[in-house]
């Protein structure tokens, strides 16, 4: 696929007032929300949860597309229709979380990288065949005594890079996430110093890696005081430290940011999306991949009777996603 094929799927991916919905917990950690609401971890009930999710009506007025599993990609829906298929037929792009998730970084304790490069390539060539045109990396960088080390931040910087370059080969958009988790007592001042460096060492490895970035989307977690602090900063200083960080690192030529809820309440996610596009314009356009803050509400409905809540369940899902697709407009509000 030609850079100008990847740079267009980039841009229909943040498309004016639409973001991404992020499907792709593991099986394990499915396990966990189900468990939280009272659901049988079964693959028939994750298939039709992702279902629910995917056919939601009118979906794609404010999602441009979707981050699947390797399980999700290969399902259908009970009448039979692939989901990359379902997708494509409404207008989303289907997507894929390639990662095999954290691992302890050896001589570096508290400190995580994510593996999965070995047999990336063919993994890239099947998903591309499944309907995959875009995929993602998470990279998790931990604030605590002493840490992230340089070498963490560049470890990670490094292997969203090799996967950049990876997808491109392939002719999807990678999708490069390195999370600063909001776990721990820090500050706000610190949150923004550790992105900083993070956001400023992968974009040195992506361009050492030849990674075109006409045809990559950044998602990013926003710069938040520790969930432990007992900080509370408004909804416009994280706004506007936010924007701070990504106008010092983040080159102008990207298509596109989306952000993680990294923990955040529903709400809270999207008032931060809102007030930094009321701050605009911005060097590029600001939105969402949203996982739990899109979800929730809607699984909490659907446990209640699976048989029987789904068009409920759709209905808070659908409007998850045009509050968040208003955010990403800056025309959000609490009543809206």
């Amino acid at each position: 696929m030609s850079i100008e094929q990847l740079a267009e799927t980039a841009l229909a991916m943040v498309a004016p007032g639409k973001g991404i919905i992020a499907i792709d917990e593991s099986n394990a950690t499915i396990k966990k929300r189900f468990d939280g609401v009272g659901i049988e971890c079964t693959e028939e009930n994750r298939r039709a949860y992702r279902e629910l999710l995917l056919s939601t009506p009118k979906l794609s007025d404010y999602i441009s597309g979707a981050i699947l599993y390797d399980e999700t990609i290969r399902q259908s829906t009970r009448d039979g229709v692939p989901f990359a298929r379902l997708m494509a037929d409404n207008g989303m792009i289907p997507g894929i979380k390639v990662d095999k998730g954290t691992h302890a970084l050896a001589g570096f304790p508290g400190e995580v990288v994510t593996e999965g490069l070995d047999g990336l390539r063919a993994r890239l060539e099947e998903y591309y065949k499944l309907g995959a045109r875009f995929a993602k990396w998470r990279a998790v960088i931990n604030i605590g005594d002493d840490i992230p080390s340089g070498t963490c931040i560049d470890a990670n910087a490094h292997a969203l890079a090799r996967y950049a370059a990876l997808c491109q080969e392939q002719g999807l958009v990678p999708m490069v996430e390195p999370e600063v988790i909001m776990d721990g007592n820090h500050d706000i001042d610190t949150c923004y110093e550790v992105t900083e460096v993070t956001l400023r060492s992968l974009f040195a490895s992506l361009y050492e890696q030849n990674v075109m970035l006409e045809g990559t989307i950044l998602k990013a977690s926003m710069v938040l005081p520790g969930s432990t602090s007992g900080e509370d900063a408004s909804v416009e200083e994280v706004a506007a430290a936010t924007l701070q960080c990504l106008k010092s690192t983040v080159p102008a030529t990207l298509p596109g940011i989306v952000f993680l809820s990294g923990g955040q309440s529903d709400e809270a996610a999207t008032a931060h999306l809102d007030a930094m596009n009321r701050m605009g314009p911005n060097p590029w356009p600001l939105s969402f991949s949203y996982g739990r803050a899109m979800q929730s509400a809607a699984l909490k409905l659907w446990s209640q009777d699976i048989a029987k809540n789904i068009a409920d369940a759709q209905a808070t899902v659908y409007e998850r996603a045009r509050a968040n697709g208003l955010a990403a407009l800056g025309e959000w509000s609490k009543a809206a």
